[in-house]
């Protein structure tokens, strides 16, 4: 869900996903940093990633990511394409 209310039509940063962004961190694995969750909040879309090189990623989404992943779940981030992997979902995030 959109921070607006019902479902999202924007592919801006920390809202829907768009296909091409999808197979574009798909196409470039050397983007990728698996990381975990250290802090989530569900109402606000903000989340918090650190990824094992100890950087710490501020991040939004709204769509429904902080839902899906609770402090400690392993995530994979692609830093060049703003995409959040979760299992095999992924979601488009915003820094913040």
């Amino acid at each position: 869900m959109c921070v607006r209310g019902g479902r999202c039509s924007s592919s801006a940063p920390g809202h829907a996903l768009h296909l091409i962004q999808e197979r574009l961190a798909a196409t470039t694995p050397s983007g990728w940093a698996d990381g975990f969750v250290t802090a989530a909040d569900p109402v606000s879309g903000d989340l918090v990633v650190r990824t094992l090189d100890g950087t710490t990623h501020a991040l939004w989404n709204g769509s429904g990511a902080a839902l899906e992943a609770g402090i400690g779940s392993p995530v994979a981030l692609h830093r060049d394409y703003g995409v959040l992997a979760i299992g095999r979902t992924r979601f488009n995030v915003a820094s913040v």
